[in-house]
């Protein structure tokens, strides 16, 4: 029978209440895994995923970004990437203080990982290694329309200017239909003051990928029309961690998680967890 999360919130500055879910393994825990999900997304759409790290032996927590899922905050809005960062800073450090002995590994997917690698870049003490999935640092758009969203972005904030489309996250149809029903992502189009911040935050990456030393797994299917693998291999070329590991997945959409072949990918990470945690 699958294990049920645990369901809490954290307050933070400005009234709003991350909502955030935990599973815990059954015996002692060896390493604790931090999820932070992407756009169209949630920490709810990790179930699986939590059962199966906790099964494992793992202490798994899984945020609802700001604004999105059952946290509060508007929806969909950031002015800057920082308060996504320091949402999951907080949770982090609600993780290590519960488990203050076990090794920390972040688990980013999509804009969640470059969320993640923000955090990583300021806080590489913090954590174990960082595990990036379907990375947004690269998405299909020209430079050029990017360059416009970031200008307008002053003057009209609050405009929709980015709908992700369901069909590209996953080839598993009974994965599709819960997406396309799901009451909290249901017709979500991302703000342009968000998407800025989100550009923004990978130009830096960009530029400060080789200060990054501790351990990365970075995976991307070969598929994904969302994001593109491409700028997984430039993150793998030049971050300048040693322990560093690369893994495309040939055929596979954006949701690696929820895609056909999902127990393979899981697989991959539950190994690469357990080489780097203590026995």
């Amino acid at each position: 029978m699958a294990q049920a999360p645990t369901e809490e919130t954290l307050d933070r500055p400005g009234g709003i209440r991350i909502f955030f879910r935990s599973w815990n393994p059954a015996g002692k825990p060896r390493a604790i895994v931090v999820i932070n999900h992407g756009l169209n997304s949630h920490g709810g759409q990790y179930l699986w995923t939590g059962e199966q790290l906790a099964d494992k032996g793992f202490s798994v927590y899984a945020i609802d970004m700001r604004g999105r899922g059952k946290s509060t905050g508007e929806r969909f809005y950031v002015d800057d990437i920082a308060e996504y960062v320091g949402d999951l800073a907080a949770l982090i450090k609600l993780a290590k203080s519960r488990e203050p002995s076990l090794p920390v590994f972040l688990l980013g997917h999509s804009a969640g990982g470059v969320v993640g690698c923000t955090y990583a870049l300021d806080n590489q003490a913090e954590l174990a290694g960082f595990i990036c999935e379907s990375f947004a640092f690269r998405v299909y758009a020209p430079a050029f329309v990017l360059a416009i969203l970031k200008g307008l972005s002053y003057i009209a904030p609050k405009l929709p200017v980015l709908k992700l489309k369901m069909d590209d996250f996953t080839r598993d149809p009974k994965a599709l239909a819960a997406l396309k029903a799901d009451p909290l992502t249901l017709n979500e189009t991302q703000p342009v003051k968000t998407v800025a911040a989100l550009v923004r935050a990978t130009e830096r990456m960009g530029r400060e990928f080789p200060t990054i030393r501790l351990p990365v797994f970075i995976l991307h299917g070969t598929k994904d029309k969302a994001t593109v693998p491409s700028g997984s291999q430039f993150f793998y070329e030049t971050v300048g961690s040693k322990d560093k590991t690369l893994k495309f997945y040939e055929g596979h959409f954006h949701d690696l998680l929820n895609d056909i072949g999902k127990e393979g990918v899981m697989a991959d990470i539950v190994s690469w967890v357990e080489k780097r945690s203590p026995a």
